[in-house]
């Protein structure tokens, strides 16, 4: 029985709570990931009323409440938090999965799935603040990655200093083996520029 992902205390409780509103015998809460292993994954927490859940599932039975999890979405779910903050407002739950868009990978794997993976775990949230996002477009023969920026990163001035410093900075200290960093974008095109 792995244990890969973390519900703290305050979150069991939360979930506690609201299970407990839908006044049904032996309700828990299902986790799963859509498109897991994409950069379009979303993990998802749902009621799941007894006989809802599937065969495969993995049951935790936790201090405060019962969880299944998706089978498929496990590996997924390695490294993951579901945590409840408190605030005024009643309260926030969020659940981080640092792993859901990315397969695992490790030293052997191939080099595109390493750097999709420092891409997608490492790069892609911070950039997403700013709309953009990066993606492998290619690995050429002599291991240098060309990127493709896209969303709010295209047409931006502060682009290329976010591609030598941030980017390429992480990618070489994560993936040694990779010899550079190129840029397929075409900053010229501000059509989707985020600055105008």
């Amino acid at each position: 029985m792995s244990q890969s992902i973390q519900i703290t205390d305050s979150a069991q409780g939360y979930l506690a709570e609201l299970l407990e509103k839908q006044n049904v015998e032996g309700i828990a809460v299902r986790i799963f990931i859509t498109q897991p292993g994409t950069p379009y994954a979303e993990t998802c927490l749902a009621y799941s009323r007894p006989g809802e859940e599937e065969p495969t599932d993995e049951k935790l039975d936790l201090d405060k409440i019962t969880v299944f999890l998706d089978k498929n979405s496990v590996p997924f779910l390695d490294e993951a938090v579901v945590d409840f903050n408190a605030d005024r407002m009643g309260g926030q739950l969020t659940i981080k999965a640092p792993n859901a868009k990315m397969p695992k990978v490790n030293a052997d794997s191939p080099l595109e799935d390493r750097v999709n993976y420092v891409l997608y775990s490492e790069i892609n949230p911070g950039l997403a603040a700013h709309g953009g996002e990066v993606k492998l477009t290619q690995l050429t023969e002599d291991s240098v990655a060309v990127l493709a920026f896209g969303g709010g990163c295209q047409g931006c001035a502060a682009v290329d200093l976010t591609l030598k410093d941030g980017v390429e900075k992480t990618l070489l200290e994560r993936i040694p083996e990779l010899s550079g960093i190129r840029d397929v974008t075409d900053h010229s095109d501000t059509s989707q520029a985020y600055y105008r």
